[in-house]
């Protein structure tokens, strides 16, 4: 199988996953829960009829609550956002819910102060910075032995970019769409999808490393393209008997509260596996033989 020869068609598909996502983004943003904004969530169910969104409002408004933000389930309970309550506020609202619409059940309560959220981002953010520091000085020593071996860690981090653009993208269509968040499972599913991606990405560099010496005699495409071949069903066969499997049973069977975690982390996982392969991999071929070179004069002489 020559895969590196569709290299750029691997490119584009990647283009055509992670645009749409990104247009989403620039043009509406993502929604943060109050893991990272602070503020309090407020679950609850009625006894009777379930009220409108403009009768929460109203009793809201009466507590001097500002812009609180309510959005119905399909289980019928009634989700409400809004600023950081105390637990005198806490009880002041669900005593006018009560007198205002009967009997009313909390489901969930979560409550986060604005200093709290600011330092989870601030940390989500340098957690994210340091391991990928970290990992690229790990690979550009484990292949100090090979010539350019620094490209091996570069092109790991490119690859690493590319699972996270995907997870972003995926996670702005499933706001757009289905109303998700960015909330604290999202950072535990984003940095586990980093660490596997590292990972895959070693372990077909690990396989061009040994080949360098047994098969030095090929071009370095067709090394590092035997070199995929080699890893290719272990990589994927590892990722389908021992994640993915589990993943999407836990996505059908597992519940609304973890839908929006797992369907993040089953993608990741697949654009890890992807990414080792038909990214990382190739980056290193179109660097070593400096195919960008090449681009600006094939547009030329087709001018």
């Amino acid at each position: 199988m020559n895969l590196l020869s569709k290299r750029y068609l691997f490119f584009a598909l990647s283009l055509l996953i992670i645009l749409p996502g990104l247009f989403v983004l620039a043009s509406g943003g993502l929604s943060l829960s109050i893991d990272f904004t602070g503020g309090s969530l407020l679950e609850v169910t009625f006894e009777g009829e379930t009220p409108q969104v403009e009768e929460i409002f109203s009793v809201y408004k009466e507590a001097n609550i500002k812009d609180p933000q309510v959005q119905t389930t399909e289980t019928g309970s009634i989700i409400i956002r809004s600023e950081f309550l105390d637990n005198e506020k806490r009880d002041a609202v669900l005593s006018a819910l009560d007198e205002t619409f009967g009997e009313t059940t909390v489901q969930r309560f979560d409550s986060v102060g604005p200093s709290i959220g600011e330092q989870v981002t601030s940390r989500a953010a340098m957690a994210v910075g340091v391991s990928s520091f970290l990992v690229l000085l790990f690979i550009a020593w484990s292949f100090r032995s090979i010539q350019n071996g620094y490209r091996y860690g570069i092109s790991a981090i490119l690859a690493m970019i590319h699972d996270v653009a995907v997870i972003f993208s995926v996670t702005a269509l499933g706001g757009l769409f289905f109303g998700w968040e960015i909330d604290s499972l999202f950072l535990t599913a984003l940095l586990t999808v980093i660490g596997f991606s590292m990972q895959d990405s070693i372990v077909v560099f690990d396989r061009i490393r040994e080949n360098s010496s047994s098969l030095r005699r090929l071009d370095y495409e067709t090394l590092v393209n035997h070199s995929i071949v080699q890893t290719l069903q272990r990589s994927i066969n590892t990722q389908l008997m021992t994640v993915e499997f589990l993943l999407l049973a836990l996505a059908f069977f597992g519940g609304v509260t973890l839908q929006q975690f797992v369907i993040v982390l089953l993608v990741g996982l697949m654009s890890g596996t992807y990414s080792s392969i038909f990214i990382a991999a190739p980056v290193l071929v179109v660097w070593e033989n400096r195919e960008w070179e090449n681009w600006f004069k094939k547009k030329k002489a087709r001018a």
